[in-house]
């Protein structure tokens, strides 16, 4: 099966069917957080420094970073963000923009093989970016729409995904350096949204043999508890192929959530990363004075 390599200067993560779920911290976006925005576009990056320090402290592997500032140099703020961020945290990077110019500029200071975020299916963009993607040899996260929108036929966008892997091959880009996002939409809105992702995501993993991800938080959008319904969805969607997401680690129902996928899907090995987290230091000091104690007594 598919394994996606990024790495940072110093550090490597593999996404795959048989690895751990790979949490992609979702923090360092503007949008939705009107503070972060202005922060930005006055050069002030306290805000940036902070998140990316207490994502990875919270568990999170990778981290995504997007500087989408309306009127405002966007190619060099996410530059600047990129360095800084690998400046601070030593985890692998979604570099994450609309603007090709932007990804370019993220690309040109970035020091490993980063996730570029991202191509979809619209010949313009798959025109622009994968010459990209070829050119720094990193990976690319695939959206499934194209020039028609998004559909809610799942085998629709199942079939968008197949034409990037193709296209991407077509430039010389493995399968493995695509990590697909099926595209999560608010299921308040669409009330067989979640349905729909887990059939592309079966899809996906038996039939491409591709790697996933998506922004779990949209699955929520809208209606209360929302960190409740992502967890959910997240354990869900592991369970049915998904093997990343740009999430909110400091959510801890939500990264509990992938770590018991984990276990469930056998890729947490004699569950240890489980226990290491959950098990009760007290007990567990109780436990091994008992087994000392029998030892002593036997000899």
């Amino acid at each position: 099966m598919s394994r996606t390599v990024v790495s940072s200067a110093t550090r490597e993560v593999v996404i795959g069917f048989d690895r751990p779920f790979c949490i992609i911290g979702e923090r360092i976006n503007p949008t939705g957080r009107k503070i972060l925005m202005e922060e930005l576009r006055a050069g002030d990056y306290s805000r940036v420094e902070a998140d990316a320090v207490a994502q990875v402290e919270a568990g999170a592997h990778m981290l995504d970073v997007n500087a989408g500032v309306p009127l405002a140099d966007e190619p060099k703020i996410l530059a600047d963000c990129i360095e800084l961020v690998q400046s601070l945290v030593d985890v692998p990077l979604s570099i994450d923009s609309s603007i090709v110019a932007a990804l370019e500029a993220g690309l040109s200071v970035y020091r490993g093989k980063p996730l570029l975020n991202s191509v979809t299916g619209e010949e313009e963009r798959l025109e622009a970016v994968l010459p990209l993607v070829k050119k720094y040899g990193c990976a690319v996260v695939a959206i499934s729409n194209d020039e028609s929108g998004i559909s809610e036929d799942p085998d629709v966008r199942f079939e968008v995904a197949r034409k990037i892997v193709r296209r991407a091959a077509d430039y010389g880009i493995p399968k493995e350096d695509i990590v697909v996002d099926p595209l999560v939409m608010p299921i308040g809105a669409i009330n067989r949204a979640g349905r729909q992702v887990f059939h592309i995501l079966n899809r996906l993993r038996d039939e491409l043999g591709v790697n996933s991800t998506c922004g779990a938080s949209n699955i929520g959008f809208g209606l209360p508890n929302r960190p409740g319904l992502n967890a959910a969805f997240l354990g869900m969607a592991a369970c049915s192929g998904m093997t990343s997401a740009i999430m909110n680690p400091l959510h801890s129902h939500e990264v509990d959530a992938v770590m018991a996928a984990d276990v469930m899907n056998g890729n947490d090995p004699d569950c240890r990363r489980w226990l290491k987290k959950f098990r009760d230091p007290a007990a567990e000091s109780e436990s091994r004075r008992g087994r000392e104690g029998r030892r002593r007594r036997r000899a």
